[in-house]
């Protein structure tokens, strides 16, 4: 894992941001195409817009998955991540070869198992996501399910999760807050080629420093991209914040 220490969220963003453009232009020139994974959140602003004002990516050789969505949420509703992904991505790059955006309306189990279907015929070359306060990585609560090798899993969000998406804004009160999500796997996000992570704000230095300086563990889920062998984790100082190692 390298890690980049940057001054602000928007320095992290761009910098983040640059390196999954350098990957994706990478993945296609070797392959002519390529598979990629979106996190969303208020983490994600700043990289994905570089993504959408790169003018040189060939957005119709590019298929899209993404990491998680609510269960029972109107694509509609502020909080949703496909309306995000519809908003901020999906709107403003013009046509991808395919997208595959994680429906939680309906019967969730189906949905993982359609999903799983499609995301093992496309091995993924770039995956961007975060780490939530709870040090999760998708909805990966802890402690998280490194065994499983299915793609998606219908889980339980914790108090912890919950509270984030609450402090965030996305909800007025907590009750308003599902508690169930769909989420890709641990394991499958660690089949990605590489993995951009994107961590800015002091709220995530606890989950940072326990993600970093300990050893792999279930109750701290990210700390499982310590062993992927192409992972760049971009902070910022706030994030960097408690961190007592180089």
């Amino acid at each position: 894992m390298e890690v980049i220490i940057s001054e602000d969220p928007t320095t992290l963003g761009k910098k983040a941001g640059q390196l999954a453009v350098k990957l994706i232009k990478a993945a296609i020139e070797q392959k002519g195409s390529a598979n990629i994974i979106l996190a969303t959140g208020t983490s994600q602003f700043e990289t994905i817009s570089q993504l959408i004002n790169s003018k040189d990516i060939p957005w119709e050789k590019v298929t899209m998955f993404h990491l998680d969505e609510y269960i029972g949420l109107s694509m509609t509703h502020p909080a949703s991540f496909r309306k995000y992904l519809k908003e901020r991505f999906l709107d403003k790059v013009g046509e991808l070869n395919a997208y595959y955006l994680i429906n939680g309306e309906e019967d969730a189990e189906k949905e993982t198992l359609k999903l799983d279907e499609i995301i093992q015929n496309h091995p993924i070359d770039v995956a961007l996501v975060g780490i939530g306060e709870n040090g999760h990585l998708a909805f990966n609560d802890p402690p998280a399910d490194f065994d499983t090798k299915k793609p998606y899993l219908v889980v339980n969000l914790d108090e912890a999760c919950r509270k984030q998406q609450l402090g965030e804004g996305w909800f007025p009160d907590l009750e308003a807050v599902p508690t169930q999500a769909i989420s890709m796997s641990i394991h499958q996000i660690m089949q990605s080629k590489h993995i951009v992570c994107s961590v800015p704000d002091e709220r995530k230095a606890e989950a940072v420093k326990n993600c970093l300086e300990n050893e792999v563990s279930i109750l701290y889920p990210a700390s499982i991209l310590q062993r992927h062998p192409s992972c760049t984790l971009f902070l910022d100082k706030g994030a960097a914040s408690k961190l007592s190692k180089t």
